[in-house]
């Protein structure tokens, strides 16, 4: 008696390779469907398994009939080609270091190890016997085991791929980061910045669109100008204050000249800066030019009786004195003077030097801030590259800015707060 397996995509099939290798009196003995496990189900079809006898006497009558056809019970060799396929249109980039070339390595090797797999050759033509269901579930779970390293290779390589784009970004957020140091922007300031815009990057995050991002953060954080109120029906007061030098008496001679030509706005000045005869002849030569009348007081009282001649002016121009802000005495002075004025009719303007180091600046601010509300105007624009400090001082007081002056010429060289140009400049784009 001779009894042999057979093995068929269909039942059919496994019994017409019995028959036609035992002959057509072979007895089939078993069958039984063999269904693939674990992930390469979704990869081959199912296959069924025949088991036939035959007396050895037929089989011997038979032999020219299998001199005729090929003696096969070949159970087809596993169908591995569409996973193959699934691994070769992975596509792998290499980083350009020694851990990315090593996984390169170990790719080739699986790929090739699957190759061999897919090509070795199947016994079963030759022995059905010595080929069992078990060494066609190691084949496939060899296979399944290769193609678990390959995806763990793909999710590392993934994550440096992540790895690097976060580092491409981090390179043009130190680029920005230069640029606004450069241009003396406080280091806690510009931390502040790109920390906001960190979080907020993609993974195709270009250079131009993270600069757009900073340039936005830069302009929200400067705001709108705040501008001498010309609504009010009331006299407004509007009072000049800082430092000895930083251009109050020229910033008020082209304020005046701005809202009495362009605005038509009646429009008188008052000084109480009698320390500097120059201050008080430089503001009366303005006053004589644009036709407005000068008033010159000494001390609070006078500020007070004046009032009442300045009633039905649009605006009163007051400059102060430049006082030192280290001194007591000067500060009460100028107190004073302010507080002949309610804050409802009154505007204060704290002009400040773009040429003033940072450190000065933080200290003037502080001690204005104790004793009113105030506006910035920067003054001497055209004599710095460097105006990290505007961003600096808005940023540190909170106080409004209002307006630029870049020169000496009356009644130029003067205009608003431009947050735009200001943030085109402090990246270094052209304003």
């Amino acid at each position: 008696m001779i009894i042999k397996k057979y093995i068929g995509k269909t039942e059919e099939e496994a019994i017409e390779l019995a028959k036609a290798d035992l002959g057509a009196g072979a007895t089939i003995m078993n069958t039984k469907e063999m269904v693939p496990h674990g992930l390469f189900k979704f990869f081959r079809q199912p296959s069924f398994e025949v088991t036939a006898a035959i007396d050895e006497l037929q089989q011997a009558s038979a032999v020219s009939a299998l001199d005729k056809t090929s003696s096969t019970e070949s159970s087809e060799t596993p169908d591995f080609s569409k996973l193959q396929q699934a691994l070769n249109e992975v596509q792998f980039t290499p980083a350009p270091d020694s851990k990315a070339a090593q996984k390169e390595a170990e790719r080739e090797r699986l790929i090739k190890n699957s190759q061999i797999l897919e090509n070795e050759p199947d016994d079963d033509s030759n022995n059905s016997d010595n080929e069992s269901n078990k060494e066609i579930e190691e084949k496939l779970n060899t296979l399944q085991d290769l193609l678990e390293k390959q995806m763990t290779l793909s999710r590392e390589e993934e994550k440096e791929e992540k790895e690097r784009v976060v580092d491409k970004n981090q390179a043009y957020l130190d680029l920005i980061r230069k640029q606004l140091i450069q241009n003396e922007v406080e280091e806690c300031y510009v931390e502040q910045i790109l920390d906001e815009i960190a979080g907020t990057l993609g993974h195709n995050t270009t250079l131009d669109n993270i600069l757009a991002s900073v340039y936005q953060k830069i302009v929200l954080k400067i705001g709108s100008p705040h501008l001498i109120d010309l609504k009010t029906k009331r006299t407004r007061y509007i009072f000049f204050v800082g430092s000895t030098g930083v251009g109050k008496t020229t910033t008020i001679a082209k304020i005046a000249s701005m809202m009495k030509l362009a605005k038509k706005s009646k429009v008188a000045l008052v000084t109480s800066d009698t320390y500097r005869i120059a201050a008080v002849e430089q503001l009366k030569i303005y006053a004589n030019i644009l036709g407005i009348p000068l008033y010159v007081v000494y001390a609070a009282e006078e500020m007070e009786n004046l009032k009442n001649e300045l009633y039905g002016y649009d605006l009163v121009l007051v400059d102060t004195a430049g006082r030192s802000h280290n001194n007591k005495e000067q500060k009460e002075d100028l107190c004073n003077i302010l507080k002949t004025v309610p804050e409802s009719n009154r505007e204060i303007f704290l002009v400040l030097s773009a040429t003033t180091k940072y450190q000065d600046l933080v200290d003037i601010t502080r001690t204005y801030s104790e004793m009113c509300q105030y506006n910035i105007i920067f003054t001497k624009l055209d004599e710095t590259d460097r105006i990290g400090n505007i961003f600096n001082i808005r940023i540190l007081t909170g106080a409004p800015l209002s307006y630029i002056t870049q020169g000496q010429n009356v009644p130029n060289d003067i205009a608003k707060i431009d947050a735009q140009k200001i943030a085109k400049q402090l990246l270094g784009g052209n304003s």
